[in-house]
């Protein structure tokens, strides 16, 4: 990648996240402005602007020792903090907007937010930040309670109490480990909402949710989901 940027600007996202084996590297690359290709005898020149991104403390991080402080004296020339979107609250509803006109369009949906919805956007703490708003919506649009959904969810973060329960971890499991369960597990949730809400069109539940059609079948059976004895399967 820093090959493929020669002469312009190489973004690394989520520079934090660099286990700390890589950052040795990237710090040598920083440093010398050079690299050898695996395998390869010849040295590479670097000449590129860097720009990372992160959203942890990297101080707390390298206190830690989970990232290392000559990396960070290195990235760190000029520093552009984004406020979180619960700061920028002016700019929740536009967005809400944009999102609903998008997700209307590809789903083929007439979807429009009542006041009361609206009025919860705008006091949700979303910690997820425009992420987790573009995510919302599309629920809203694509499920047939999915701002009742959300309604619950506010709920659930003005009382602070966290929407779904926290699964319980063993002693000897990985941070990466129980990240994984957990991702797993809200995948299967996504999942089965999207099959119940369409009656289990498995074509259809492939478009809402932008994966092939064998994807989708696959992640049927990993997630261990069978359709409803009530009526015929659709194919």
């Amino acid at each position: 990648m820093f090959e493929c940027a020669r002469g312009g600007t190489i973004y690394l996202d989520e520079i934090a996240e660099l286990s700390l084996t890589l950052q040795a590297k990237l710090l040598h690359v920083l440093q010398d402005f050079c690299f050898s290709r695996v395998g390869g005898n010849g040295s590479i020149s670097v000449n590129a602007r860097v720009i990372a991104a992160t959203n942890r403390d990297l101080e707390r991080a390298m206190a830690r020792r989970e990232f290392r402080e000559d990396l960070y004296h290195r990235v760190n020339v000029v520093e552009l903090r984004v406020p979180p979107l619960r700061e920028r609250r002016d700019e929740i509803l536009p967005l809400a907007a944009e999102f609903l006109a998008r997700f209307n369009e590809r789903y083929g949906r007439q979807k429009e937010l009542s006041p009361e919805t609206l009025a919860r956007l705008t006091d949700y703490p979303w910690s997820g930040n425009v992420r987790e708003l573009e995510n919302v919506i599309r629920r809203m649009v694509v499920l047939a309670d999915g701002e009742g959904a959300f309604a619950a969810l506010a709920a659930g973060a003005r009382n602070g109490r966290p929407d779904p329960p926290a699964p319980a971890c063993s002693l000897d499991e990985s941070l990466a480990q129980i990240g994984r369960r957990g991702a797993r597990e809200a995948e299967r949730t996504a999942l089965e909402g999207v099959l119940e809400q369409v009656h289990w069109n498995r074509a259809e539940a492939s478009r809402i949710l932008r994966v092939s059609y064998k994807t989708l079948l696959n992640k049927i059976a990993r997630c261990r989901l069978t359709a409803p004895t009530r009526g015929p399967e659709v194919p």
